[in-house]
């Protein structure tokens, strides 16, 4: 007999890849018995539908390729997917070798600056620095890219 924590977990692993944290935490919260839900856990691990190793590598390249985003933000999603940290520390280590990251940043940084070219004072250098490293790029490549967009003074 299949449950009814099983079903509800493959119409939410139908929608998207999910790790095992987030299916437990959303069949908890509707309501499902535990016990129920470790047996739908490992009936579904067991049969290749979830894979945190799987969900890891879409969630890192979604945060890369979509979201724009730097390796120290992609890691913290990882860490809120409930994905173990060799596992997303893989996932982002990979994700990292197929974009480039001085592109990302240059992305990122330009959707802030919407077509300018130069940072007009230190309290917007500061504003931008602070939202980078929120996207997670590494600060001393954030300081290294401001820096070359300040207005030149002489």
């Amino acid at each position: 007999m299949t449950s009814d924590a099983y079903l509800a977990a493959l119409k939410m692993l139908a929608g998207r890849e999910l790790s095992e944290a987030q299916v437990r935490q959303r069949l908890t919260r509707r309501g499902h018995d535990a016990a129920d839900i470790d047996t739908a856990i490992e009936r579904l691990k067991s049969n290749g539908t979830i894979d945190d190793a799987r969900a890891a590598a879409v969630i890192a390249r979604r945060e890369t390729t979509v979201r724009r985003r730097g390796k120290a933000r992609v890691t913290s999603r990882l860490r809120a997917a409930g994905i173990a940290s060799h596992v997303a520390d893989r996932a982002v280590q990979q994700a990292f070798q197929e974009v480039d990251a001085d592109a990302l940043l240059d992305a990122a940084l330009e959707r802030r600056l919407r077509g300018r070219t130069t940072i007009d004072d230190e309290k917007e250098f500061n504003r931008l620095y602070r939202y980078l490293i929120g996207q997670g790029f590494e600060p001393e490549r954030v300081l290294a890219k401001l820096r070359t967009l300040r207005p030149r003074s002489g």
